[in-house]
């Protein structure tokens, strides 16, 4: 008798307790988000990346009702900022915005890193793709890319260009490029796309794999020349330059995307609130304007599952480029 008593107070606390926690984890939910959140950007202030998360972050923050606060964590590729977030709390107060290198690059490309791709983040919605142009500075005496090739092939390694880093879509872009074109080149990584962009109007480089969303208003205002874009198809924002495909450079196909993501473990509940801001966000008249008229981006806005489900596929395929290229970071 005494122990059917016993096992009724366990199970009447049990049950209690299992509610309570229930009750809570609703109430935690409801009031999400009660205070700043931070999105952390793995690279530095200026790039692509920077560029889209602040235009999210701001309307997103204006709908939420919470400041939405951009940190720079570059370095390493991304891999910095990226591993931060990952052994974040995932209370959803803690979020990442990152291109393509550090969730679907780094991972096949260093015999190492600090994060699991898969298992130690929760995607939210991959926000944009995006490709590169191919570009010189303006004073450059190269004139298109046909003299780049012939004068690369006359002077091997003589030509230099820049990129976010082993790894980066740009540096993929020009290994790329070097292959197909039967020329060699110098690789210069940097820790983000603003200090490679700033040697390249300096003159310090040959060129770059611009993303469009920073090289379209520079060669708009005649600071950069254009000899292509990276993708499979014209850029609808700059459509007088041609594909490298279209050139000559058969197969030639290197675009990333931008994503939001949270650490692994975050309620289901606030992903799917926080996919369904930043898909409200990516509707904004601003941000069409900014990232896909002038900045030449297509937006996706898609669900986390699809998100997912693209990280996967992009592991798949930057694996099989970096062995053939022979790539090596390590």
């Amino acid at each position: 008798m005494k122990f059917q008593h016993t096992s009724r107070f366990f199970s009447i606390l049990f049950f209690t307790s299992s509610l309570l926690a229930g009750m809570q984890m609703a109430s935690a939910q409801s009031s999400y988000p009660d205070r700043p959140i931070k999105v952390i950007v793995p690279y530095v202030a200026g790039g692509a990346a920077d560029i889209t998360a602040r235009l999210v972050a701001q309307a997103m923050s204006d709908s939420m009702g919470q400041p939405v606060v951009v940190e720079n964590k570059p370095g390493a590729n991304g891999t910095i900022g990226s591993d931060i977030v990952s052994k974040a709390a995932p209370d959803g107060y803690t979020l990442l915005l990152t291109a393509s290198g550090p969730l679907v690059i780094n991972p096949v490309l260093y015999k190492k890193v600090p994060f699991d791709p898969v298992k130690d983040f929760s995607p939210i919605s991959m926000l944009i793709t995006y490709q590169y142009a191919l570009v010189v500075p303006a004073k450059s005496p190269i004139k298109n890319i046909g003299e780049l090739v012939t004068e690369a092939r006359a002077k091997p390694k003589a030509f230099s260009y820049g990129s976010t880093g082993i790894g980066g879509g740009g540096h993929l872009a020009g290994e790329l490029f070097g292959l197909l074109a039967n020329a060699e080149f110098t690789h210069v990584p940097y820790k983000g796309a603003a200090p490679a962009l700033a040697d390249l109007l300096g003159g310090q480089l040959t060129f770059t794999f611009e993303p469009l969303v920073t090289g379209i208003p520079l060669m708009k205002a005649g600071n950069l020349r254009g000899f292509a874009v990276s993708g499979m198809k014209r850029s609808k924002a700059m459509p007088s330059l041609p594909t490298m495909n279209e050139l000559g450079y058969k197969g030639f196909n290197i675009t990333q995307f931008q994503g939001l993501l949270a650490p692994a473990g975050t309620d289901p509940a606030i992903i799917r609130r926080l996919n369904e801001e930043a898909v409200k966000a990516l509707k904004s008249p601003a941000i069409i304007r900014r990232l896909v008229d002038e900045g030449g981006n297509e937006i996706v806005g898609g669900t986390a599952a699809e998100f997912a489900q693209q990280i996967q596929s992009d592991l798949r395929l930057y694996g099989k480029l970096i062995t053939e290229a022979h790539i090596n970071a390590d």
